[in-house]
């Protein structure tokens, strides 16, 4: 087994890291360089930084937030939030940022996926799955877009295998039902979604305890594991993490 990966994530809006429960309720968590700094430092293995407004607002990522953040880290750093073309992530990989997350613009137009892998490989694609309990689909979770704000139809496990098929290096799903809750990951959520694919799944979306991130490995079958709350409001350093994952014989980089 690979070492598990335990990534911060900066979620952006109007130049700060904020966080929320369930996509809202935002409150501010901090200057998003001095936190890069600071995880990097503290041993994360990568960063997040998740320009939440972008597609809401309907334009790109803000390249300086990108800039900034990837200046004062030795770490990969992914970004998403409005990347919606081939040249976006071209300008996001211009500034230093390791790899590229995709949502909203791959359910509008599914060949953004291929196309990216295609121009930069796999490894640097992720998509970014944001999902919500709906018995109707067969896995009973549904794809939704714009930060939460509009359902797709869409099935979070057919859309996971579809997109493994277009290319992309990983997947990223989110629970909107656990986001920010510290209740934690979505397991049954997470777990299907890593029985569905063979590219590297990062569970995403109500850390809360230590606990929580070994469930995610350990019942979910995450191979990466992110949190915001917990880390920014210094609820657990990452040292913490890696350390109770390691005393649970879960290989983390130490």
């Amino acid at each position: 087994m690979e070492p598990v990966k335990v990534i911060p994530c900066l979620d952006m809006k109007d130049g700060r890291v904020v966080k929320g429960v369930h996509f809202v309720e935002l409150r501010d968590a901090g200057d998003p360089v001095e936190n890069a700094r600071f995880y990097s430092e503290a041993g994360a293995d990568e960063l997040a930084m998740l320009d939440i407004a972008a597609t809401v607002e309907g334009r790109a990522t803000r390249l300086e937030w990108a800039r900034n953040v990837a200046a004062v880290i030795d770490i990969p750093l992914t970004v998403g939030g409005g990347i919606g073309s081939v040249a976006d992530m071209a300008a996001l990989f211009e500034v230093g940022v390791a790899k590229v997350s995709v949502n909203s613009a791959a359910v509008r137009r599914p060949e953004l996926l291929a196309e990216g892998a295609a121009a930069f490989g796999p490894e640097r694609l992720v998509v970014a799955i944001d999902g919500r309990r709906n018995a109707d689909l067969p896995s009973g979770f549904e794809v939704v877009v714009a930060g939460g704000q509009r359902g797709t139809g869409l099935d979070c496990v057919e859309w996971a295998r579809r997109c493994e098929e277009l290319g992309v290096g990983a997947v990223l799903p989110t629970s909107m039902d656990g986001d920010g809750t510290l209740a934690g990951y979505d397991l049954p959520f997470t777990r299907a979604i890593a029985d569905a694919v063979t590219v590297p799944v990062i569970a995403s979306g109500g850390a809360g305890t230590l606990e929580h991130f070994a469930e995610a490995v350990e019942q979910g079958g995450a191979d990466a594991v992110l949190a915001a709350s917990v880390f920014h409001f210094r609820t657990f350093s990452v040292r913490q993490v890696k350390e109770f994952l390691a005393g649970r014989g879960i290989p983390v980089r130490l």
